[in-house]
């Protein structure tokens, strides 16, 4: 815990995305250790910082894959320390954090399923 009461930041991955869009605007990036958006104030990340992901990686889905599950790591760890009794249910974070992104694509004559 720091001087104030809020828990150390372990070190998991820096959440730097999605980048500014447009560069005059401030990121849709996660105020911690509380997880909410540093532009709009909703839960991170906010339906604008997904819809930027989903661009910025939709080449590169394993890699939004792997960057949602740690800061959902971090993320459940954070929200935990401070509120153990009444804090989301890491079922609550991984819909939050990990299931919304479009990870999986159909292959041949198959459907796209979420």
């Amino acid at each position: 815990m720091t001087r104030d009461g809020w828990p150390v930041p372990r070190l998991g991955p820096y959440p730097d995305r999605p980048r500014a869009c447009p560069a005059d605007r401030p990121p849709h990036l996660p105020l911690r250790p509380l997880w909410l958006c540093r532009a709009c104030g909703g839960p991170w990340p906010c339906a604008e910082a997904r819809l930027l992901l989903t661009i910025e990686y939709a080449e590169q889905p394993v890699n939004l894959a792997v960057y949602l599950s740690g800061l959902y790591h971090e993320a459940s760890h954070d929200l935990f320390r401070l509120n153990p009794h009444d804090g989301p249910t890491p079922r609550d974070l991984f819909d939050r954090f990990v299931s919304w992104a479009p990870y999986r694509r159909s292959g041949p004559g198959g459907d796209r399923r979420r």
